[in-house]
């Protein structure tokens, strides 16, 4: 017997805003993330509130999935998968968010992607709100800052739960909710981007406008979470969290009470309200401290209590150091920054890659939750060079995806009852960090790069046999 489930999740995981495309096809409606340009490592991409169609937003093509989900899926058949993670572009479906007839042009693009992927025995793992906030309701309500944005997102999950009740049994109704416990929320649509053009470095959002944001997407979740549990039994319905684990840069006790902070305050925040059903017992201190008063509307903590999910998944890329000293290094990773590790290598844009991180952040969460878990985000990003016969020897994948996959192996050992796992990304997309085609993640490599030029065809890489074979055995041949 395995040491994995025999029902395990294999596959991997997308956003419709990184791979998708079309971004004007077929009705669809521009997102925030339509409004992006590329940046690079170490600079952040730039937003336009006015969509230039003299400047490239990779968004707008990224790999045009859109045209390519047939040949796509068959890959991610070939190597076994039996689960694919998406999402749904709201704007596909509400090309405002605001209409009251949903778009049949968006929901029959769905119903097509999720029939090919049910064709191969592929379980569809459907994310309801990926960074795709229409950006209409940014200009009006200024993003989930307006309480108006949590009846619109009600909408749309209704209608996506009746229209393909009987093709998706699996949802998670925010991507890494807790972002917005950071000023990087405000980029992710989760705050507000309302009239800011310029580098997404010089975005400021103050802690008020966050939380109060983040406490109207908690209150939307468990909304849909209540609904879904009322008239779709058959749901099994997830939260999703970036598992930021960090770990104290030395053992004097004030970096031991830093790091509980962090840990706190950027994980446990939103999964204790997802999770549990009420802000922890330390929110309050945060928000006194900060200056932030919630506006609380009548029956928010009712329905924070009755809408807990039935899964807990995550994302896991690394972990960093916390600590109090002026001494500590700081690492050079976009996007999420912290304390360098000296005992761990980092990759190419800086992200400290540590395995046993992830065995401890599996015990770390199950220990304190006791439901289910997945691992819904993993992955590797790297500059992919083709040789003299167009293949890509990604060794340092491989070895990547081996660490991990052992370590959660350690992990279910340790007790921890863990769903399954999608690698991000099994086919190269365009980084949500830097709008970056060249910082790839996938096991098919697309012909498609940061200048806009590229014929878009798929080639498999080294490291797709090798996901093959570990799928085919459920991680017991890690060779």
């Amino acid at each position: 017997m395995g040491v994995f489930r025999d029902d395990f999740l294999w596959g991997g995981a997308c956003a419709a805003n990184q791979f998708e495309g079309a971004w004007n096809v077929d009705g669809k409606g521009d997102s925030v993330i339509d409004h992006c340009m590329g940046g690079v490592f170490n600079q952040q991409k730039s937003i336009t509130v006015e969509i230039d169609p003299n400047k490239l937003y990779p968004s707008h093509e990224a790999i045009d999935f859109y045209h390519h989900y047939k040949e796509d899926i068959a890959l991610f058949a070939e190597m076994g998968f039996n689960c694919l993670r998406t999402s749904i572009n709201w704007t596909r479906i509400y090309p405002t968010g605001l209409e009251d007839e949903p778009n049949e042009a968006g929901l029959k693009f769905y119903d097509d992607v999720f029939d090919e992927c049910l064709k191969y025995g592929i379980q569809p793992l459907i994310t309801l709100s990926h960074y795709e906030l229409p950006y209409e309701l940014v200009r009006r309500y200024n993003g989930w800052a307006g309480r108006e944005c949590v009846e619109l997102y009600e909408k749309f999950c209704k209608t996506c739960f009746e229209r393909y009740k009987d093709k998706v049994k699996l949802w998670l109704t925010f991507n890494e909710i807790n972002c917005a416990c950071r000023e990087m929320g405000a980029m992710f649509g989760v705050s507000t981007v309302r009239g800011f053009e310029g580098n997404r470095a010089d975005l400021h959002v103050g802690a008020q406008i966050r939380m109060q944001a983040l406490h109207h997407q908690l209150v939307a979740s468990a909304k849909v979470v209540k609904y879904a549990h009322e008239h779709y039994p058959d749901f099994k319905m997830g939260c999703m969290t970036v598992w930021l684990q960090t770990y104290p840069a030395t053992c004097d006790p004030k970096d031991q009470l830093e790091n509980q902070k962090q840990m706190r305050e950027l994980v446990y925040y939103t999964t204790d309200v997802q999770v549990r059903g009420y802000y922890g017992c330390y929110a309050k201190r945060m928000w006194e401290r900060d200056g932030v008063t919630i506006e609380w509307a009548d029956g928010d903590a009712e329905v924070l209590r009755e809408g807990t999910v039935d899964f807990l998944s995550f994302s896991y890329y690394m972990t960093n150091l916390v600590g109090t000293h002026d001494d500590l290094e700081q690492t050079e990773g976009n996007i999420i920054g912290g304390g360098k590790n000296p005992y761990l290598e980092a990759s190419a844009w800086g992200w400290q890659i540590d395995p046993d991180g992830l065995r401890f952040s599996l015990n770390e969460m199950y220990d304190r939750y006791q439901i289910p878990v997945m691992v819904v985000e993993n992955g590797l990003g790297e500059f992919d060079e083709k040789d003299e016969n167009g293949e890509v020897h990604d060794s340092y994948r491989i070895d990547y995806l081996r660490r991990h996959v052992a370590c959660m192996r350690e992990a279910v050992k340790d007790g921890v009852d863990l769903m399954g796992y999608t690698w991000w990304g099994p086919i190269d997309l365009v980084s949500h960090g830097t709008g970056e085609m060249r910082k790839r993640y996938g096991f098919i490599y697309v012909d498609k790069y940061d200048d806009g030029t590229g014929d878009y065809s798929r080639s498999k890489k080294d490291s797709f046999q090798y996901y093959k074979k570990v799928i085919a055995s459920n991680g017991e041949d890690l060779d």
